[in-house]
């Protein structure tokens, strides 16, 4: 069972259930994937809320090899999700939000080059106040 405390969140992709998270190792993947040189560039990416397919199974998989999961992104872009593309993007969005704060928070605390740790931030993605 997922415990969104470590940031784990649970989702059905062809058909099984399986544990997603996005741990430094996985957001490290994520940073390279998408040339961000750092945790503030990876959330200002995702703050769009425009993702593509190539988007949806960068995070996805990271998600899922973060969680100890060995699913290759090849694999997963062959995976079904209840919904299709809009199942997708709420594992997504639920994957981000329990990675980066559901705006529950008073404040996101992302350090970055140009912020300190505690000082109010962006959020990292739609939904995420």
């Amino acid at each position: 069972m997922a415990n969104h405390l470590r940031g784990e969140i649970s989702a059905c992709l062809d058909g099984r259930k399986w544990t997603l998270a996005l741990t430094l190792g996985a957001l490290a993947e994520l940073e390279d994937a998408f040339s961000c040189e750092d945790l503030q560039a990876l959330v200002e990416r995702f703050s769009t809320g425009r993702f593509s397919a190539r988007d949806l199974i960068k995070i996805l998989g990271a998600g899922l090899r973060g969680a100890g999961n060995d699913v290759s992104d090849d694999q997963l872009a062959l995976m079904t999700s209840a919904g299709g593309v809009t199942g997708y993007a709420a594992i997504a969005a639920d994957l981000l939000r329990v990675t980066f704060g559901d705006g529950q928070e008073e404040e996101l605390s992302v350090p970055s080059s140009k912020g300190e740790a505690g000082q109010n931030q962006t959020a990292p993605f739609p939904g995420a106040s």
